[in-house]
């Protein structure tokens, strides 16, 4: 989200650019980061918080469901719904209260998804050919586990790299060689690699896809500066209504879109014009909310023991550096938007490692995909002018209720799949553009830079679709390497990132054609500041002088994000040689 005083635009989901301020400012702010709205405002705010982060995480258990072959009245796509919000709660709290302690909202990552679907279309046969083999409900639900197993150590696993780059302070290391050309086409590449993904699920009833997705563009775009009168009370010596106006599709474009195509859908179908096992008929999972419990709390290990595939956990590790650098500039963001200072570097480390901690989480509880943080949320927080984090609290503690009342879970899960993949094009087209803002840093009309973005990309499409078309293509003669080399190619997230970081680091160009001098004064922007202070540690770091050299203490003194160090060194490609 980017925007100057007065003005929000959103954009999903932000990447650091130039240092240029934006958001509003502490002097705009109804409640900042340390103050406490009342109650009722807290709650309602809250709620909103929560609604956001519904709308735009829901499709990833969708997703889920459909490469595990469940069906659209499979109870599991409950249980799959009420894990993943249940777990973007948890550790939203966690982040907003120990780790970065910014009003930032935690949520699933589309990301994690490519590595998924390769390893499930290196490892299993399609569903189609599972349905033809007559398996018995025995086996269909060994099976489903089996994937889900896997799918949950992977990124298990996975989680120890960012837990271990921040935990030692590493982050600054890596920050040398990831570079803006490494992830403006990593980050591209994540939406990119699932628009047949997108296509598949809209092809089950394309006119219903089309037309949320005509509402979701009117909304989003042709009427976000239309406003709702809403009342607000009586005039003064007057028995006359007062109205406030409210840009409502400023903000909650896609809520009013899902719920508007919502009933269309069921409008449709109760004048019976669609026809009979349409999926965009709202009556198919009807049985759902009839049979699902109450209540259900999800716990770890839910789905059984997760096991581990290498190659899997690369792809994932591929996903978690793309998230990093992506958290690491919704933290600059967040921080201005909610009228505090920017993040120091041990707030930085803690929120990397929290966010590390959180994709544990996501891999032991099995949501399917990991965790990053949400850039819909921070543009709630500058269009309601609330940056306090006790809102954002509030709303994490909302969403595990909410996850553990199960009807809930299964209203969700009645949405028709073409109304989802009016979703998924929505958002998937979000990411592929989210991160072109930084291109704004280094010298877009380089033919060096143009080459090494426009070839990182398209090769690496290429080959992840030859190879996922063509898996026997690789043949090393050893099959436990051809299988790693299998899925990590089809991870065209996995290929953009070595690539992209290869090339910028290697073929000659200056720090400023590079964009590394205005990276770099984002990322050395943090200072020391009481609000990222971990509650209840003053005591402790006074008397225990050694925390200073911990680098996700408060005490903590090192400038791994400073100039001077990032200046040392930025590899291979600093010759002092402009490109061309």
């Amino acid at each position: 989200m980017k925007g100057q005083e007065g003005e929000v635009t959103m954009s999903l989901p932000p990447v650091p650019a130039a240092p240029a301020k934006v958001g509003v400012g502490p002097q705009d702010l109804l409640y900042t980061l340390e103050q406490r709205p009342p109650l009722h405002t807290t709650l309602i705010l809250g709620f909103q918080h929560c609604l956001t982060l519904v709308t735009t995480t829901v499709p990833i258990p969708f997703l889920l469901a459909s490469l595990l072959c469940l069906g659209p009245a499979h109870p599991v796509r409950v249980y799959l719904i009420s894990t993943i919000i249940f777990v973007s709660g948890l550790n939203t709290l966690l982040q907003a209260t120990l780790g970065v302690r910014l009003p930032i909202v935690q949520g699933g990552n589309f990301a994690y998804l490519i590595p998924v679907i390769a390893l499930l279309s290196g490892e299993y046969a399609p569903c189609e050919a599972q349905l033809s083999a007559n398996l018995t409900a025995v086996d269909q639900e060994e099976l489903w586990r089996d994937k889900i197993r896997v799918i949950q150590g992977s990124i298990a696993v996975s989680s120890l790299f960012q837990i271990f780059i921040s935990a030692t302070g590493l982050i600054s290391v890596l920050l040398r060689w990831i570079t803006p050309l490494t992830i403006v086409p990593t980050i591209m590449l994540v939406g990119l690699s699932l628009f047949d993904v997108a296509a598949a699920q809209a092809s089950s009833h394309w006119g219903v896809s089309f037309m949320s997705i005509a509402i979701m563009i009117v909304f989003s775009q042709y009427l976000t500066d239309v406003g709702v009168p809403f009342p607000r009370g009586f005039k003064e010596k007057s028995w006359s209504l007062a109205f406030t106006w409210v840009k409502i599709f400023k903000l909650g474009s896609v809520i009013l879109a899902l719920a508007v195509s919502w009933f269309l859908c069921w409008l449709l179908t109760h004048l019976e014009v669609l026809s009979e096992g349409s999926p965009a008929l709202t009556d198919l999972s009807l049985d759902l909310v009839r049979e699902s419990p109450w209540i259900y709390v999800p716990y770890p290990g839910q789905w059984g023991v997760p096991r581990v595939a290498v190659a899997a956990v690369l792809g994932c590790m591929a996903a978690s550096i793309a998230s990093t650098v992506e958290s690491i500039g919704d933290y600059f963001i967040c921080a201005r938007v909610s009228g505090a200072p920017p993040p120091p570097v041990h707030a930085v480390n803690r929120g990397i490692l929290m966010e590390g901690v959180g994709v544990a989480l996501a891999g032991l509880f099995g949501t399917g995909s990991g965790i990053n943080s949400y850039s819909e949320n921070i543009a709630a927080l500058a269009l309601t002018k609330v940056g306090s984090r006790r809102v954002v609290q509030a709303s994490a503690v909302l969403m595990m209720v909410l996850a553990s009342v199960c009807k809930f879970s299964a209203l969700l899960a009645t949405i028709p799949e073409p109304i989802i993949a009016s979703l998924l094009f929505v958002l998937f087209s979000f990411i592929v553009t989210a991160s072109l803002p930084m291109l704004l840093t280094l010298n877009i009309h380089s033919s060096r830079n143009l080459f090494i973005l426009g070839f990182t990309v398209f090769f690496s499409l290429a080959v992840s679709k030859f190879v996922k078309a063509n898996p026997e293509a690789v043949n090393t003669g050893l099959p436990m390497l051809d299988h790693m080399l299998v899925i990590l190619l089809q991870t065209s997230m996995f290929l953009g990132s070595f690539i992209g970081c290869l090339l910028d680091n290697t073929i000659p160009g200056s720090d400023e054609n590079r964009g590394l001098i205005q990276w770099r004064a984002q990322l050395a922007e943090g200072h020391a500041s009481t609000e990222y202070d971990i509650p209840g540690t003053q005591a402790i770091s006074r008397s225990v002088v050694c925390l200073q050299y911990i680098p996700f203490w408060p005490t903590f003194r090192g400038t791994p994000f400073s100039s001077n160090k990032l200046n040392q060194s930025s590899g291979p490609a600093q010759s002092g040689i402009q490109g061309a």
